[in-house]
């Protein structure tokens, strides 16, 4: 439940900006969230009528996948920036400055953490390799000052100066600017955790947002808190109605919500983009999420919607909705699938919808699989594999490389994976049909010799218990395929069937 603080704040928006709701709109209605699955720390950009957005890409590669938007709403993948497997990637910021593209990101593992830059003529790419900024912290964020002078914000509060270039920073720059908004103590978060900085100039202020609060632990964790000021280099004046977003209960859709971004419509309106968990579901990742704000009289930009789990107003006329899992069987690297710390484009071929995957390592922990994000409660996978040489192949669901479950072949067992290890039994060949299932956090599988005829394993497992609260690294169970081994398997058929 709201404390006494926001309930008077809350009261005190409506004085200021007079309304609640939007005065008026498009009728077509979204709901949250606006990418679902495994889609965190969102950074935006709008140009003209189209607007990209990127994430954080962790141990997934190709990473920083690229996406583009006319209604905010539905959203394709256009490219990927990053074709090299550097570690784990955090927090990215897109931006454009004069006539090129820019992302920068942090490589916050396994050696340290560190920031990058890679660049672009379009966002439809082709991306630059990655400039090491030689600079550590962590979620860099670009803005130019009102001097021109270009700049990176970064966690707790810190900043370093950009060349004129934008591609490296000037020596000895670093400093800290900005101390945080101190939430109320009775609130249950990780710490303080003072990162994701992201500014805008919209009039005569910069407005300098910030997650607080730990991007986990807690639901009632994350936030976004606001402050303001007339110039680049400060002094920054905290919202009085912080936090702009934030879960209040436990008994809310949505956990954890946090690291947003300012975005606006071509007419003027408002918006942050922010990510959050999903009770019950943690083990989807961090959702892209999206709800309305206002800029009222007082100069403060407020919530608008109480219930962002509800529909929501579209925030333009929307176009024909985007199935982002009508190109799963083409096997596209990069844009739906990716490789699990590793980019091995030679070790994958598609023919006429028939993946080719060179085997790799000895078992499926090592194998590197090719995941993409189903984002579902519930979903099935299926598909027809044979084996080529002395390899393992099978579907799998995985959150690492010790934490997985899923169903596998060889020619001379069927496989079970659970946790990451594995067993076999029963008849096999060297050509089956397999199914996995995850209905609700329940794995089951299923096996056919024909295509035609199936049966069922006689195991079942669950996976609710893989999420960052219990195994770190900020992963999620992305569902996919291996192959193990010397040798290669195909896959024809792939299919993905929604169980919702």
């Amino acid at each position: 439940m709201k404390n006494l603080y926001t309930f008077l704040a809350s009261a005190l928006v409506m004085l200021l900006v007079g309304c609640a709701t939007p005065e008026s709109g498009p009728t077509a209605t979204y709901t949250n969230p606006v990418l679902g699955g495994d889609y965190p720390d969102p950074t935006i950009m709008r140009e003209g009528n189209d607007y990209y957005m990127t994430h954080s890409a962790f141990d997934y590669q190709p990473g920083l996948t690229v996406f583009h938007s006319t209604d905010l709403v539905n959203w394709e993948p256009i490219s990927y920036a990053l074709k090299t497997y550097l570690g784990s990637i955090w927090a990215p910021d897109i931006c454009k400055y004069e006539d090129k593209y820019y992302i920068y990101f942090t490589v916050a593992h396994p050696k340290g953490r560190m920031n990058f830059v890679t660049w672009a003529e379009s966002p439809y790419g082709p991306w630059s390799d990655p400039i090491d900024l030689k600079v550590g912290n962590i979620d860099p964020c670009h803005v130019v000052g009102e001097d021109g002078s270009r700049w990176l914000f970064m966690s707790a509060g810190k900043r370093v100066r950009l060349t004129d270039d934008g591609l490296a920073i000037l020596p000895e720059t670093m400093e800290t600017v900005y101390a945080g908004w101190q939430y109320p103590e009775e609130w249950l978060t990780e710490g303080m955790c003072l990162e994701g900085p992201k500014l805008r100039k919209i009039g005569e202020y910069y407005y300098y947002l910030n997650a607080e609060g730990g991007t986990a632990g807690p639901p009632t964790s994350h936030m976004v808190v606001v402050a303001r000021s007339k110039s680049i280099n400060g002094p920054w004046e905290d919202s009085p109605f912080n936090p702009l977003v934030h879960t209040y209960d436990a008994a809310e859709r949505w956990w954890s919500k946090g690291h947003g971004s300012l975005i606006d419509t071509p007419d003027g309106d408002w918006w942050v983009v922010y990510h959050a968990y999903e009770n019950g579901f943690t083990n989807l990742g961090r959702q892209t999420l999206m709800e309305p704000v206002v800029l009222g009289e007082d100069g403060w930009f407020h919530p608008v919607v109480k219930d962002v789990a509800e529909p929501i107003a579209a925030p333009l006329p929307l176009n024909e909705k985007v199935d982002r899992k009508a190109h799963i069987g083409e096997f596209r690297l990069g844009y739906e699938w990716k490789f699990y710390k590793s980019f091995n484009p030679e070790r994958v071929s598609v023919v006429d919808g028939v993946l080719t995957l060179q085997g790799k390592g000895t078992r499926a922990a090592d194998s590197s699989p090719m995941m993409f994000v189903a984002g579902e409660h519930a979903y099935e996978i299926e598909a027809e594999i044979e084996l080529h040489g002395d390899v393992t192949a099978g579907l799998l669901l995985v959150y690492n490389s010790d934490f997985f479950q899923g169903t596998g072949f060889n020619k001379e067992r069927r496989m079970r994976y659970r946790k990451g290890g594995e067993s076999g039994r029963g008849r096999s060949a060297e050509k089956m049909w397999l199914r996995l299932r995850n209905d609700h956090h329940i794995v089951t599988g299923e096996y056919s010799f024909d295509g035609e005829n199936w049966e069922r394993e006689t195991w079942g497992m669950m996976i609710n218990g893989y999420d960052h609260n219990t195994l770190y690294e900020f992963q999620s169970v992305l569902p996919g395929v291996f192959c193990a081994g010397e040798g290669y398997a195909t896959f024809k058929n792939f299919k993905y069937r929604s169980l919702e």
